[in-house]
C-alpha cells in the first residue's frame, strides 16, 4: 500500500518539524508508505497541474485529496475548486487508485488577520469552505468517494478550545492542531477499514 497525500500546507505541515506533521504521524502508526505531496501556498489548480506526476505516476495505491483554502482566499470561485476536485477525483479512479477527500479546517479569522492583515476576509472565507464542504459530501454520495471531514472536526474543537492552542497564525496549524488532524483521519481509516485491503 502507498498513500499519497496531496495537498497545500495543511498537507505539508508549514512551519513544524516534520516528526509533528499529520503525516508523520500517520505513517508511524500504521507503518505504511505515506508520502507528503503537499506544498506550502498550492492551490487546487497547482495540485491537478501536477497530479499525474506526484500521483499517477508514483505507483500509489490511495491518494488523499485536500485543498481549496488558498483558492478562497484569492477569491477564485467555488465552482472551478470543485472542478478541479472532481477532476482528480476521477483522474485517480482512471488509474485504479483509491481517492479520499479531505475537507479542510475552518480558518481562525481574528488570528489570521492579525497575522496576514487584510489580504482576505477569513469570515468569508470560511462561509465558502462550509459551501464547498456541502458539494463534497453530495459529491462523494453521488461518486462513492471516502470523505475525511477535519471542518466539522475542528469545527467541533474550537467551541471546547483555545484556538491559539490549535493554529499558529489562524491558518497553519500547531503541532497539537496537527495531532487532531492525525486524530480524525486514524478514526476515519479505523471506520473504513475497506478501502485498504
Amino acid at each position: 500500500m502507498k498513500i499519497i497525500c496531496i495537498g497545500d500546507s495543511l498537507t505539508y505541515g508549514y512551519g513544524l518539524n516534520r516528526s509533528d506533521v499529520w503525516i508523520s504521524l500517520l505513517k508511524n502508526k500504521y507503518q505504511t508508505e505515506v508520502i507528503n505531496k503537499g506544498m506550502n501556498g498550492d492551490s487546487t489548480t497547482g495540485m491537478l497541474s501536477r497530479f499525474h506526476k506526484d500521483v499517477i505516476e508514483s505507483g500509489a495505491s490511495h491518494v488523499m485529496i485536500m485543498g481549496g483554502s488558498n483558492d478562497f482566499i484569492m477569491n477564485v470561485p467555488l465552482s472551478i475548486v470543485c472542478s478541479n476536485i472532481a477532476t482528480m477525483v476521477h483522474q485517480s479512479r482512471n488509474h485504479h487508485i483509491v481517492p479520499i477527500i479531505g475537507i479542510q479546517p475552518p480558518t481562525e479569522p481574528e488570528m489570521a488577520r492579525k497575522y496576514w492583515s487584510d489580504i482576505a476576509d477569513y469570515s468569508a472565507v470560511n462561509r465558502t469552505l462550509m459551501q464547498y464542504r456541502e458539494w463534497v459530501l453530495k459529491f462523494s454520495e453521488v461518486f462513492d468517494v471516502g470523505v475525511i471531514d477535519f471542518y466539522a472536526d475542528f469545527r467541533r474543537h474550537l467551541l471546547q478550545e483555545n484556538p491559539h492552542d490549535i493554529y499558529t497564525d489562524g491558518l497553519h496549524l500547531t503541532p497539537k492542531g496537527n495531532q487532531l488532524m492525525f486524530d480524525t483521519i486514524s478514526r476515519w481509516v479505523e471506520a473504513n477499514r475497506k478501502l485498504f485491503i
